[in-house]
């Protein structure tokens, strides 16, 4: 039972986290568009919540990129290498994300330990910035842990002599 559940999560847990992100920014986004248009009032909460949506929306987006490949790169090299080659570079350029993520992680969790440390808070919702600074650790963490997965998966194809893992498309 527990196997199956975190199966389904590594296969559908960001897209439901971006579902939630999306119909909480569009949702918020029309009744602040309504609200403006149609009684001459915005609020700033509603602004903030359509801003930190996004957010959201971008770090956990990016992490199901990577995870299925379908991160924007450059690949025209991969036409004409052979497989086993094809396999390393793939393993390179995650290393290379891993060290970039890893960075990342470290100094966005910096920012949020100040934050926490100083008290801030958004100005319309008077919630603590601090949630709204973890969607960065929180998104390379995520990137991390799908290059992790990503890496395994390389170096079991690489083993078994088959081709890499060319990726897939975001939402199939």
């Amino acid at each position: 039972m527990i196997l199956r559940i975190l199966k389904a999560l590594d296969k559908n847990a960001e897209r439901w986290a971006l579902l939630v992100f999306y119909i909480m920014l569009v949702g918020t986004m029309a009744i602040e568009v309504l609200r403006r248009e149609v009684f001459s009032y915005s609020s700033i909460w509603g602004e903030e919540i359509v801003r930190y949506s996004f957010i959201y929306l971008v770090w956990i987006g990016a992490a199901a990129a990577f995870k299925d490949r379908a991160h924007i790169r450059i690949d025209v090299i991969m036409y004409y290498v052979s497989p086993r080659i094809k396999g390393l570079l793939y393993v390179f350029g995650d290393l290379v994300a891993m060290a970039v993520a890893c960075v990342a992680v470290y100094w966005s969790f910096e920012t949020v330990m100040v934050s926490a440390k100083f008290g801030s808070i958004s100005h319309g919702l008077r919630i603590s910035m601090v949630w709204f600074l973890m969607a960065v650790p929180v998104g390379f963490t995520l990137i991390i842990a799908r290059l992790i997965q990503s890496l395994i998966r390389d170096f079991r194809l690489m083993l078994q002599g088959k081709e890499p893992f060319e990726g897939s498309a975001l939402f199939d």
